[in-house]
């Protein structure tokens, strides 16, 4: 089947309030694939005097900026573009002085969307990219909002969009910029003030995770990632950050392993407004979301992309993009789960995500063999931690890449990962190993009856006496793994029933 090699190019701009953004996508393999993002510190908010006028020059920086934006905007379809403005453009008193100048400069209307639309859309954003099932929170901290959404699947249940962000809560109350506790604890009192009016109804509405969708946010995981931490979010872990931030006097002397310059002046905002969020509705932990505003803009704009179960599209997208044998694949990933629950499922490995990861592992494990067969593992690893893959977090990615560099032959310990305990992490690999060895016939009608039994880290593989003999090279195999994998600590017996 011939490729579609012009796909048409979507674009999507999110005139922010501390920052601009623009995300060029094309529409292939079932998916969106990203083009350019483009991203300039505006800092608009900034520019905002008491009476909530811009000031010439925070106008200025925003149309300097779209300037810019505008050239990539040229061989575009007009249907394909949508350029929002947020918290600052819907407060601005001039706003119309600004956005007569801005759209002769782009030459396309820019929509001024209210708060709730805002929240919508950036939950469509979440709810495209991220994986997990249940119910959600989603919290996007802005540079003059913060939306709150509690939704499932594809559809919203709650919307609000509150009026603080990091570069307000900057100058309101780190303008001495002084980081002390006085200023942190005033930010914080008033971010939980700022909350306390929708707390009880989106406590009774309840929630099963909770995501973060903002550039706070992910600062915080690049620091958490950077300083030898997992990527899950949690109260102690922020507070670790508030005393390394208050290490130093002032702003400008900020120094915190992983934090880039371009976010350290709002980065004691942001953590302040983070920290009364998780105290305020007593969450116990926030993973990064995989998109926002921007997504959810693009995903509007394309046709045929609603799909419940994010991680399957992604899935199903990554294996016509690089030719994988799906059947297989799919059978790889079915003796896997099989072997799985023979072990004693959760009980066996307790992270709830295990057997999803190690299906998804096993349906792409051969994506590096579109490269190379002899490096073939090595590929894999290279492409699944490096591709985008909507529905999953960058330690699951890394997790998945690191399965796949090892799911034959050659067998090495695990490096440190954070999608999986050490333990689960190992178990997991294991069962692929052997889904991999007993399915190379490709062909599920030829899989061997088997019994796999779990007693700690000693697993027994008990198979048909008759059909190990009709099956010589198999045997063999089936030995040379389990040499394998009792020689690095991951004792394997293979059995032979009568």
């Amino acid at each position: 089947m011939s490729r579609d090699v012009s796909s048409p190019l979507y674009a999507a701009i999110d005139l922010g309030s501390n920052s601009f953004h623009m995300l060029v996508v094309r529409h292939i393999d079932g998916s969106v694939q990203t083009m350019a993002k483009i991203k300039r510190k505006v800092r608009l908010a900034a520019g905002l005097d008491e009476n909530n006028a811009l000031s010439l020059e925070a106008m200025q920086r925003g149309w300097d900026c779209l300037s810019l934006f505008a050239e990539r905007l040229q061989d575009i379809p007009k249907e394909n573009i949508r350029i929002v403005g947020t918290a600052t453009l819907r407060t601005a008193i001039n706003v119309n002085e600004f956005l007569i100048k801005a759209n002769q400069i782009l030459g396309h209307p820019i929509e001024i969307i209210s708060g709730e639309e805002e929240a919508s859309t950036i939950y469509k954003g979440v709810a495209h990219t991220s994986g997990g099932i249940g119910r959600r929170l989603v919290v996007d901290i802005g540079g003059a909002s913060t939306e709150f959404i509690i939704g499932e699947g594809f559809e919203a249940k709650a919307l609000n969009s509150l009026k603080m962000g990091c570069v307000t809560w900057l100058e309101r109350h780190f303008k001495d910029r002084q980081l002390n506790n006085t200023n942190f604890q005033s930010a914080i009192e008033a971010a939980k003030q700022t909350v306390s009016p929708i707390l009880e109804s989106y406590c009774q509405i309840g929630w099963d995770i909770c995501v973060g969708a903002s550039g706070t946010v992910q600062a915080l995981q690049e620091i958490m990632l950077a300083q030898g931490m997992d990527e899950i979010i949690t109260l102690p872990k922020l507070k670790r950050l508030q005393k390394q931030a208050m290490m130093s006097d002032h702003l400008e002397e900020l120094e915190i392993e992983g934090l880039t310059l371009e976010r350290a002046l709002v980065f004691p905002s942001g953590l302040s407004i983070l920290i009364a969020i998780f105290e305020s509705f007593k969450i116990e932990e926030m993973t990064l979301a995989g998109g926002a505003l921007r997504e959810g803009l693009v995903y509007e704009m394309v046709d045929g992309l609603r799909q419940n179960d994010i991680r399957s599209r992604t899935i199903d997208s990554v294996q016509r993009r690089y030719q994988i044998d799906q059947n297989y694949a799919k059978q790889v990933a079915t003796l896997a789960s099989n072997m799985f629950n023979q072990c004693g499922g959760s009980e066996w490995v307790e992270e709830s995500q295990a057997e999803m990861l190690l299906c998804s592992a096993a349906q792409l494990h051969e994506i590096g063999l579109s490269i190379d067969y002899k490096k073939g593992g090595e590929h894999s690893a290279y492409l699944l931690q490096h591709l985008d893959l909507p529905g999953f977090t960058r330690a699951q990615k890394f997790y998945i890449g690191e399965l796949a560099r090892r799911y034959r032959e050659q067998l090495t310990s695990l490096p440190e990962q954070h999608a999986l305990s050490g333990t689960s992490a190992k178990r997991v690999l294991r069962l692929l190993r052997l889904a991999v060895l007993l399915s190379h016939r490709r062909n599920a009608d030829l899989e061997p009856a088997f019994t796999l039994e779990a007693s700690g880290d000693q697993l027994t593989l008990t198979l048909d006496k008759t059909w190990l003999e009709a099956n010589p090279l198999t045997k063999a195999e089936l030995e040379l793994e389990a040499n394998r994998q009792t020689d690095i600590g991951w004792p394997l017996q293979i059995e032979e029933s009568l």
